[in-house]
């Protein structure tokens, strides 16, 4: 049988998966048609001024491109308000502060990127958006199963360890919390104890004297994603 050259999706029918309780919604596009040439997702904020774009800073060298599918968005960048209703295209600079509130409900923005000169690789946080997403979603073993497929994939990777860590703990499966953070810490000692330092997914094990082992600093205050 050949395969089919082409595929359709309707925004409609894109998952929708919640990423905070600011009504921010993930929806996957790269993971929905197996892109690996370029990164691509679409953002959905439920009411009028809930997030629409997360603020953050992408590396040097990575091109984000926005588009406003619907409702209407009020980007941030580098300090500058910059109105964007539906259909407009807003094109944003490697290393240029950036985010976006919603001005209407169901506003959803789609974002294109990759970094200049190299060829694509599918981000890694792209597991723990879907992983934590399902478990907001109600199905928690859903999302514990890409957590596992992420870490047979990339076992030398801490973070992967560490936000699988984060999952268990919410979750209230303390050994298993432990026996990933323990993980995270051998890949990478550093990294892991100034993330969990931070980190309030990690609150119910950070009394332990296994975390304080692992981890250090268990009595540091959080201040979580």
């Amino acid at each position: 049988m050949i395969e089919r050259p082409f595929e359709t999706a309707h925004l409609d029918d894109l998952e929708r998966l919640p990423v905070d309780d600011e009504g921010l919604n993930w929806r996957p596009v790269r993971r929905r048609f197996g892109i690996e040439a370029f990164g691509v997702n679409a953002y959905t904020a439920a009411e009028a001024g809930h997030r629409v774009v997360e603020d953050h800073r992408e590396p040097e060298g990575h091109d984000e491109l926005y588009v406003v599918l619907t409702g209407h968005a009020t980007f941030t960048l580098d300090g500058e308000e910059v109105d964007a209703p539906a259909g407009t295209l807003v094109y944003v600079r490697p290393g240029t502060q950036r985010g976006a509130r919603a001005r209407a409900a169901e506003t959803t923005v789609l974002a294109i990127g990759a970094k200049r000169g190299e060829v694509f690789s599918p981000s890694i946080w792209e597991t723990w958006f879907a992983a934590f997403g399902y478990r907001r979603a109600g199905d928690e073993e859903k999302g514990r199963e890409i957590l596992r497929g992420a870490v047979e994939q990339e076992p030398d990777n801490w973070n992967v360890r560490f936000n699988f860590a984060c999952y268990e703990a919410l979750s209230g499966r303390t050994d298993e919390a432990l026996e990933q953070l323990r993980r995270a810490a051998e890949l990478d000692p550093e990294e892991t104890r100034k993330a969990a330092a931070t980190d309030t997914d990690l609150d119910s094990i950070r009394s332990l004297p296994e975390f304080s082992a692992i981890a250090g600093q268990p009595d540091a205050p959080g201040s979580g994603p």
